[in-house]
C-alpha cells in the first residue's frame, strides 16, 4: 500500500484547514503512520501569510508550532497528487468539484464525514469568533485526524 496523501481545503487556509494538517501530523506521529499531509484554501486572498494569530494559539495549546505555515491555493495539481481531498465545510466542497479536472485521483469528501454522527456537518470557522470558537475547532479536526489514522492502521 502507498503512503496517504492528504489534503484539507477551507476558505482562506489560515485557520481551519493548517489546524487540520497539525491535527493530522501530530496523530500521524504518534501513531507511527506515514502520510503526505498538507493544507490549502480555495481563496487567495491570504497566500503567503502565517494562519491566523489565534489558530497559531490554539496549535501551541495543543503542543505544535504551525507559525511556519504559508496559506496557499488549491491548484489543479493537488487533485493529482493527493488521493484524498477533504473539505472543511460543505461550501468549499461545492468549490473543489467546480475546479476539479475532469481526470484525477483524488477522493474528493467532507472532513467531517469521518466522525461518527458528524455526517453533512462543517468544521467550525472560527475566523469571526473567540477562543471557543479556536477550540472547537480544534476539537472536530483532532477527531477527524484520529479517525484519519484509525483508518490507515486497520
Amino acid at each position: 500500500m502507498s503512503q496517504p496523501s492528504i489534503l484539507f481545503v477551507c476558505l482562506g487556509n489560515i485557520c481551519r484547514s493548517p489546524l487540520a494538517e497539525a491535527a493530522l501530523r501530530k496523530r500521524a506521529v504518534e501513531a507511527g503512520v506515514a502520510m503526505t499531509i498538507d493544507s490549502a484554501g480555495t481563496g487567495d486572498w491570504h497566500v503567503g501569510r502565517p494562519p491566523d494569530p489565534r489558530a497559531q494559539e490554539t496549535a501551541l495549546r495543543h503542543g505544535l508550532d504551525i507559525s511556519s505555515y504559508r496559506a496557499r491555493v488549491v491548484t489543479p495539481e493537488d487533485f493529482h497528487k493527493f488521493g484524498h481531498i477533504f473539505a472543511l465545510d460543505p461550501q468549499n466542497l461545492k468549490d473543489l468539484h467546480r475546479i476539479e479536472p475532469s481526470r484525477h485521483i483524488a477522493e474528493l469528501r467532507l472532513l467531517m464525514d469521518l466522525v461518527p454522527g458528524r455526517k453533512g456537518t462543517a468544521v467550525i470557522d472560527p475566523y469571526y469568533g473567540d477562543e471557543d470558537d479556536f477550540e472547537q475547532a480544534w476539537a472536530d479536526v483532532d477527531a477527524a485526524a484520529e479517525a484519519l489514522v484509525r483508518r490507515y492502521l486497520s
